[in-house]
């Protein structure tokens, strides 16, 4: 963190606006000396106009800030507002708003809102789709599975609820596919299977919290859509690929829509995936199925379902901090965040301990009551290292994360005072801890803070492509928020019903709540084609861990948009012909009847490449100075008559892509158009720097400017 010459420290705030001035968040520097009480309200109200001084600054300055954030809010119009934005000291002014929390929150984030035109409204929250969730069961009486408001479910319905309570017309499919538990219900003793398919579907609950955190009213993405829950892992987290192709089998046999799973056990050629080749025959029966990524980043190579007819996820973060701080006697803050915030810790200044170990015992009692400084360790969990502090008399831990996790703080709930900082941080902790012969602290603990920036950001353990089963599809296709994710959890005593956890399991069922969305407002859509409208209308300004532009092999297209997703002017489809001409052409006519049922003669199909597939993301592969060559076909889902021009974006001139023709001009309503994509390295050959892949994308706008169809394009030296 920069701090030259003083500290700036960003937060965000709240919001209300008036017609004739309105309400501003002035973040300003740290003054060289610190000021308290009465000083620093005359030093901010400083920074307000003379206008407002002899108007009454004390009716304008609404806070002055001490303790969490340096500056104040006040009243102003624009005019003031610039005149305030010219005092020395001033770095920003954010706009005050007002916020409805949801405590998933991740609807907000996403732009889903009640009362206003978007998909929720136009979907009715997804009435009328069946969304089937294979994990470890479900938690029946839990109050997101509550069925207020939610309608009966459709006729198609063909499945059963093995529950003696808690099935309505929110909880319609209860099953066990768990061979050793035989016709047991299907239980959530693990609490996983109970997060995820809230946050698909869970209905509103108000007044919720996890320990005072995140408090506001739940929510998942499609709130009246229907859940079938299929029980295929146990209590312990252990999933069977034959239990896991049950529930496939069953979940396509009851009629559901969209299959959500947040299930991996790393890259697996298709032809001997058996979740692959389940999940092509319920995509061939027309239901989306949506799938983790998997948790092994920040590795390039370790994705799971990877096949073409699965929507891959990563996990991103939202715009939400569970903030707390570490403030050092020169002033400098050092930020984190916590889920384990007590009310009344002290506000004054602790002497910290810090140790290379903190899990061996120190050489006396005289560190009890201070606050420890402990880094990430193999040896031991953070819940451990916290357990281990406690023990020897500590006031609280600040944890410092791996250097792998780059800025993404993942939350553990640890029963102990504790803030969470990312390792960057950490070091400039630890250059403070060694040259101070008596370092001290106090720590803030701010509670939930919202519209926190920069966002999104791809969590550090999100698995990256490129795919090692199907290297020139380009994975994962999209982000979706899985960082610190409240959603519904297994009741236990003393224990609220809700719980705060990370992963691209978090990200897959906000994906399949999106999906569900998409299915009720366009349901003769192909699954491929929500996966299309998914993609080239995701927001592309995503972040790595590191807080730098991200790449399509760690964010997909980017973050998904819901609102946008459901109109997104063309869309790229793929038909089953399609996809069996795909695998005829990976795998052969004897592979092909290991994936495809029935007879499969590949000799009537044109053998496609991975290249070929009219896939809505481009991955292409020019060896040398030789042009590689793709055709796509666009179908018109907008209005009958447009037209479309394209650009192409690379963010290296080692490579380039031209496209032919440069515009698509459309009569109706479902006219398909094709064009070519070829690419190539420059003269030289591929990038000289070590680069493995140039990013890019592929863009129609159409002429009235409302369509911007996004397809990601990447030109990789690594072949096929």
């Amino acid at each position: 963190m920069n701090l030259s010459p003083w500290l700036l420290f960003h937060l965000l705030a709240f919001v209300v606006s008036s017609s004739s001035a309105s309400r501003y968040i002035i973040q300003v520097e740290e003054p060289i000396e610190p000021l308290t009480g009465s000083s620093l309200k005359s030093w901010h109200e400083s920074f307000l106009p003379s206008a407002v001084e002899e108007s009454g600054a004390n009716r304008r300055l609404l806070h002055s800030y001490s303790e969490v954030f340096s500056g104040f809010a006040a009243v102003l119009t624009e005019e003031e507002l610039q005149a305030v934005e010219k005092k020395k000291g001033f770095v920003r002014a954010l706009p005050d708003r007002v916020l409805r929390l949801m405590t998933t929150h991740t609807p907000d984030f996403l732009r889903l809102e009640i009362g206003k035109k978007g998909l929720w409204e136009d979907t009715k929250l997804g009435s009328g789709v069946i969304i089937g969730v294979l994990d470890t069961g479900v938690t029946p009486g839990h109050p997101s599975f509550d069925d207020e408001g939610v309608p009966p479910p459709p006729s198609k319905w063909k499945g059963s609820c093995d529950l003696e309570t808690g099935c309505n017309n929110k909880l319609i499919g209860a099953r066990s596919m768990l061979f050793d538990l035989g016709q047991s219900p299907p239980i959530d003793e693990n609490g996983h299977g109970t997060h995820t398919s809230s946050t698909a579907a869970g209905n509103f609950v108000r007044n919720v919290s996890y320990y005072g955190l995140a408090n506001g009213t739940a929510a998942g993405m499609a709130p009246r859509a229907h859940l079938a829950i299929y029980q295929v892992c146990s209590g312990n987290g252990n999933c069977n690929p034959s239990d896991i192709l049950a529930g496939l089998d069953e979940a396509v046999k009851d009629g559901v829509d969209i299959i959500s799973f947040s299930i991996s056990s790393g890259s697996t050629p298709l032809n001997r995936d058996p979740i692959a080749i389940g999940s092509f025959e319920a995509a061939r029966k027309g239901i989306f199925v949506s799938c983790a990524g998997s948790n092994y980043g920040p590795d390039y190579f370790t994705l799971s379902n990877e096949a073409p007819w699965m929507l891959t996820v990563a996990a991103s973060s939202v715009d939400r901090s569970f903030s707390a701080f570490v403030k050092l006697p020169n002033g400098k803050v050092i930020p984190g965040e916590s889920l384990d915030q007590p009310t009344n810790f002290t506000k004054s200044s602790l002497p910290l301990y810090y140790t290379d170990e903190c899990l061996r015992n120190p050489p006396d009692d005289s560190h009890r009551g201070n606050v420890w400084v402990c880094k990430a360790t193999e040896s031991g969990s953070p819940e451990y290292v916290a357990k281990i502090v406690k023990s020897h008399g500590a006031s609280a831990l600040i944890y410092i994360s791996w250097k792998v996790d780059g800025a993404t703080i993942q939350l553990f709930k640890l029963n102990f005072p504790t803030v969470v900082i990312a390792n960057q941080d950490g070091s400039d902790l630890i250059s403070y801890l060694n040259s101070s012969s008596n370092p001290s602290a106090s720590i803030v603990f701010n509670g939930t803070v919202l519209g926190v920036s920069p966002t999104p950001a791809v969590a550090y353990f999100s698995s990256r492509g490129p795919s090692l089963a199907t290297p020139s599809i380009l994975k994962p296709d999209i982000s979706g928020p899985g960082l610190n994710i409240f959603a519904a959890w297994i009741p236990s005593i003393g224990s609220p019903d809700y719980k705060i956890i990370s992963g691209t399991s978090m990200a897959t069922p906000h994906l399949s709540g999106v999906a569900a969305l998409l299915k009720a407002a366009h349901p003769t859509w192909s699954s491929a084609a929500i996966k299309s409208a998914i993609v080239t209308t995701a927001n592309a300004d995503v972040y790595d861990e590191l807080l730098k532009p991200a790449f399509h092999f760690v964010k997909g297209a980017g973050q998904v948009n819901p609102n946008k997703a459901s109109d997104p002017g063309l869309i790229y489809d793929i038909t089953d012909d399609d996809y069996i001409s795909y695998i005829c052409g990976k795998f052969g006519g004897e592979g092909a009847k290991t994936i495809v049922r029935g007879i499969v003669d590949c000799s009537k199909f044109k053998n496609l490449t991975e290249a070929e597939l009219n896939y809505p993301s481009i991955l292409l592969s020019p060896k040398g100075e030789e042009m590689v060559n793709v055709s796509r076909t666009v179908t018109n889902v907008g209005p009958a008559r447009l037209s479309y021009k394209v650009s192409v974006t690379i963010s290296d001139p080692a490579a380039a892509a031209t496209v032919t023709p440069e515009t698509l001009t459309f009569t109706e309503l479902n006219e398909q158009k094709s064009f070519s994509v070829s690419a190539k390295w420059a003269a030289g050959g591929p990038p000289s720097t070590g680069n493995q892949f140039v990013d890019g994308k592929l863009t129609w706008t159409s002429d009235d400017g409302k369509y911007v169809v996004t397809s990601p394009l990447v030109i990789s030296v690594m072949e096929p």
